[in-house]
């Protein structure tokens, strides 16, 4: 793990810059999650740093690999000064120890729930998670590895995680799409879903 997170958090600061913050998060029985804070414009992006440091066991599986499985870490991308958004470091850290904690695998198309607001007032109390290699390209690890994926994270609304459920993400996505729904505003509505 201690070889693995220097590549990831300078993987990070080649595509979104120096972080103006940082945040450290332990939960018994886990690693440390660091959340890095970067600024870009108006736009307020936090990543996760220590998710990626194990790879991600298959829950059902007797014995977990410790050098092969899926790794990835998360990143959540907000309008800044319309909320509070910087309470949102917890919640991003509990996600990120989702998989050592409750043995999960965090893919694409896969919804995270907090059962609670991401940060106060937020609509959101859960996130779609979205395809890798948009804004942090997969930084490759040596062989027998998996590559760390930086997984973009898009706040639901309560309606929007029900429908989801029963159309799947895709359909999810493309009714945000329809729209133009601005996935970063801290404070939006639910797209419609008749």
């Amino acid at each position: 793990m201690a070889e693995i997170l220097p590549l990831v958090e300078a993987r990070l600061r080649s595509a979104l810059g120096e972080p103006d913050a940082r945040a450290d998060v332990t939960f018994l029985g886990t690693e440390r999650i660091q959340v890095l804070r970067f600024l870009d414009g108006d736009i307020v992006r936090y990543a996760t740093l220590g998710m990626s440091g194990a790879p991600m066991a298959d829950p059902t599986s007797p014995l977990a690999d410790p050098v092969k499985g899926p790794r990835a870490e998360l990143i959540l991308s907000v309008r800044g000064g319309i909320a509070d958004t910087d309470q949102v470091l917890r919640p991003l850290a509990v996600l990120a120890a989702s998989p050592q904690v409750e043995g999960l695998i965090v893919a694409p198309g896969a919804s995270l729930d907090l059962g609670e607001p991401l940060w106060t007032g937020a609509p959101f109390t859960s996130v779609l998670v979205a395809e890798s290699g948009g804004l942090v390209e997969d930084l490759e690890l040596d062989e027998p590895m998996d590559p760390v994926r930086f997984l973009p994270l898009l706040p639901m609304t309560h309606n929007e995680a029900a429908w989801k459920r029963v159309r799947g993400a895709q359909e999810l996505q493309e009714r945000w799409l329809t729209h133009g729904t601005d996935l970063r505003d801290p404070l939006r509505t639910s797209v419609p879903l008749d």
